[in-house]
């Protein structure tokens, strides 16, 4: 025990390793960045600082990578979060056949070789069997369809 306390920095690394692990769990970067406070409150220790100057080293250092660090980075990783039309909304914008009319409460169609609960979009016509439709979205297990005009 007398090693670590002639060693305070392998405290902060192992503080900082603890708060890394639940980042990974949590994916928020604010863990990350409590992590990266623990840093540099080790290498404030390794540099001869006494306590006080490594908690506050730890405190300043977090602060600044949580409010200034942590918002480019869930910027940069939630910028490209769309849609990879996959499942059922690779569905909207294709072509439907109708089976049985559709209304705005219900109906059925022919939906990729699929029978599918379908309803009309709000304000439209009620649509008939064996008339062609598109998807316009999907709404659960719903699809809202529209009269497919070429």
């Amino acid at each position: 025990m007398e090693w670590l306390t002639d060693n305070p920095w392998v405290a902060w690394v192992g503080i900082a390793l603890i708060l890394a692990a639940v980042e990974a769990a949590t994916v928020d970067f604010v863990f990350l960045m409590l992590a990266g406070g623990a840093l540099a409150a080790g290498l404030a220790a390794a540099m001869g600082g006494n306590l006080a100057v490594q908690v506050i080293v730890a405190v300043i250092v977090a602060g600044a990578l949580v409010f200034v660090v942590r918002p480019v980075i869930k910027r940069k990783f939630t910028e490209g979060e769309h849609d990879h039309h996959i499942g059922a909304s690779s569905l909207v914008g294709r072509e439907a056949r109708v089976l049985q009319t559709v209304t705005d409460t219900d109906g059925r169609i022919k939906l990729a070789g699929e029978t599918w609960s379908a309803r009309v979009a709000e304000g439209s016509a009620p649509l008939r069997p064996g008339d062609d439709v598109r998807v316009i979205a999907i709404h659960g297990a719903t699809a809202i369809v529209a009269a497919d005009r070429h």
